[in-house]
């Protein structure tokens, strides 16, 4: 059994991960395969009153520590890779345990073919636990890089990693320290023929580590070996998944990455913050958005569909003001009882694309007053306010921001620090926009966690030039007719 198992927050994570062999469906199950399943089905027993009746549980405000291990030349690598190829975003940093193996000193440079590599001993474990909380608090680090053929970290380099939503950690001891495996969300062991493990590091170390073959089966037999089975096999009890075969279990993989995909995706993005309301999908909303994404569509069609959907979200978004219960008689003289609309309400968009969203509000709130504000944009981090418009009792009033794209947040958590400066309470505002990036999710829900975002659909991402993946180009343009193509 892991450490600390019988703590409340174990138990919720365990509930809420996957556990699973890696097998394929037509290999017998075996005595771990039993264990794990057994493990999961008593601590979802023993943790089901405590997750159901704590939120936190289902929102995590530190990013989600996967850590692999398993013998040498396992496919930890490999499986590391295809998981991140899977996920194809930004969202997910590896970082491996070889970049922490200390510099060899001068007396064993001269024994380097005797040095054992695999002991808990070559790391600089103190570093690595250094790095892991450094980016689970949310902290870019500096990561050494190490040079195998000169047994020394490069002191002219280093590689930087930013913290971001899914840190891996990967290496043959990584469960060792148990201060390190404290920080984990889920361990996974790579389980892989011990020939085939053997094999693989002749292949690679010769290849990339400038190593003889002899050598490497000298080493294998005098230290990687026995290191296996004195300290990276008993780490095995340790891990929630075991994955047989490595890279080459395609099912394996697939699982662990749907479980990233559900922790990175829409609803889980809605159990983080809960105050993201995503709009129902249904297959008009789809096919809306299929129309307004084509980059061949007239602008007729695209201003049509456009306004569907903004009519849409802004009749959700209304569904979140406040009300007063309210009495009225009937024509067939029985009494009614309802709502009462929220009386004190403006929208603000935020030129230009904002004002595409502007004739739905008023088609649903007549006579609504309206300010603007302007966001001048030079480069990503470069935003500027260079004017606004706004009704001169703002503060007394709820807000709906109006913005189609949220991309990286950085305009609307301008526009939103100036209702707030206006004296607009952060929870009377609500931003409305059609497409949203993860990333401008994460920048504005962070920041203003009070306010609230209703969107009608949550992309993949942002690309290196900052714009929505797949996104719908720039919608000002396409909306009002000022794009190239159109002139």
């Amino acid at each position: 059994m892991p450490e600390d198992s019988s703590s409340i927050d174990y138990a919720m994570e365990k509930a809420s991960g996957p556990h699973f062999s890696g097998l394929d469906s037509s290999s017998p199950p075996n005595s771990s395969v039993i264990s794990s399943l057994s493990h999961l089905r008593s601590v979802v027993s023993s943790s089901s009153s405590s997750s159901s009746s704590s939120p936190a549980s289902e929102a995590p405000k530190q990013p989600f520590i996967i850590g692999v291990t398993g013998g040498t030349a396992s496919g930890k690598t490999t499986v590391c890779d295809m998981i991140i190829q899977q996920l194809h975003d930004q969202r997910v940093v590896l970082v491996n345990q070889d970049s922490f193996y200390r510099g060899l000193t001068s007396e064993e440079l001269q024994r380097a073919q005797e040095y054992n590599f695999d002991h808990p001993d070559a790391f600089d474990n103190e570093q690595l636990l250094h790095c892991a909380e450094t980016l689970k608090s949310g902290l870019p680090y500096q990561v050494p890089i190490y040079d195998f053929k000169i047994h020394q970290r490069r002191s002219d380099t280093f590689r930087q990693v930013n913290a971001s939503d899914v840190i891996i950690l990967e290496g043959i001891l990584i469960f060792h320290d148990s201060r390190v495996r404290n920080l984990m969300n889920m361990k996974i062991f790579v389980d892989t023929d011990a020939d085939v493990r053997l094999a693989r590091r002749i292949r690679r170390d010769t290849a990339e580590r400038g190593r003889d073959v002899i050598s490497v089966l000298e080493q294998y037999a005098k230290f990687v070996k026995p290191a296996f089975d004195d300290f990276v096999l008993p780490t095995k009890k340790y891990a929630d998944v075991i994955i047989p075969r490595g890279g080459d279990n395609h099912v394996a993989v697939d699982l662990i990455t749907q479980h990233i995909h559900t922790k990175l995706g829409q609803h889980d993005l809605c159990k983080i913050y809960p105050n993201v309301y995503v709009i129902q999908s249904t297959f008009q909303i789809r096919g809306m958005h299929t129309l307004i994404r084509e980059k061949d569509i007239s602008k007729h069609d695209f201003v049509f569909y456009s306004d569907r959907l903004i009519r849409l979200v802004v009749e959700h978004g209304l569904g979140h003001l406040p009300f007063t219960e309210k009495q009225v008689v009937t024509p067939t003289g029985a009494v009614y009882t309802g709502v009462d609309f929220c009386k004190k309400l403006c929208g603000v968009s935020i030129i230009r694309s904002g004002e595409s969203m502007e004739n739905a509000l008023r088609a649903c709130c007549k006579g609504i007053k309206i300010g603007k504000i302007l966001i001048h944009r030079d480069g990503d981090n470069g935003k500027q306010l260079i004017y606004e418009k706004l009704p001169h009792d703002i503060s007394e009033r709820h807000v709906l921001l109006l913005d189609p794209v949220l991309a990286t947040g950085n305009s609307a958590n301008q526009a939103i620090e100036l209702l707030i400066q206006k004296g607009v309470p952060e929870s009377h505002i609500i931003f409305l926009n059609l497409i949203s990036a993860p990333e401008g999710i994460h920048c504005v829900c962070k920041r203003f966690p009070a306010l609230k975002i209703v969107t009608s659909e949550i992309d993949q991402g942002l690309n290196q030039e900052f714009r929505v993946i797949p996104g719908l180009g720039e919608f000002g343009d396409r909306y009002f007719g000022t794009d190239e193509e159109d002139q």
